[in-house]
């Protein structure tokens, strides 16, 4: 399918971001779903919004459908995940985990999903909500496919097969 499923059909949208992430390797994959499954469990109000971009499949956290209003996102790679920060650029980072030279993002690798636990991660999640244009509803979050892009890079590193 290369039009973004109905958001109103939960299901085909899942089946539609689970093909994204299948992409990738297993190893990879089952990063990205650990992540999404944390994510959502710590902000049951999240709208999901999901971009199978060019470059990475992209998964962005914010209070509704626009992405002007995005917190944070996962971009994932062949060979990572970065756990990105919009409002990146002035966050609290004591740890000095957040990465990037962008006038406004910042992210941290997510070599592991335990990470998305770690308290200066969970305060970095924190300090990102309390910058928001809205806060994110206690409940109701959704998932919407926003875009899939024609042409992409491949999502395993060269060698490795499907």
């Amino acid at each position: 399918m290369t039009v973004p499923a109905d958001p109103d059909d939960v299901e085909a949208t899942r089946e539609q971001v689970e093909g994204f992430i299948a992409l990738f390797t297993p190893e990879i994959a089952e990063r990205v779903r650990a992540a999404r499954a944390v994510l959502r469990a710590r902000l049951p109000g999240a709208t999901e919004l999901v971009y199978d971009n060019y470059n990475a499949l992209a998964i962005a956290y914010g209070p509704g459908a626009k992405t002007s209003e995005a917190v944070f996102s996962l971009a994932i790679y062949p060979r990572n995940i970065l756990l990105y920060f919009l409002p990146g650029v002035g966050l609290p980072d004591p740890e000095g985990l957040l990465r990037g030279e962008g006038k406004v993002g910042r992210y941290v690798c997510l070599k592991e999903v335990a990470l998305l636990e770690a308290p200066a991660v969970i305060a970095l999640i924190e300090a990102a909500l309390d910058r928001a244009k809205r806060p994110l509803p206690p409940e109701g979050g959704r998932t919407i496919v926003k875009s899939i892009s024609a042409r992409q890079r491949p999502r395993r590193p060269a060698g490795e097969a499907a």
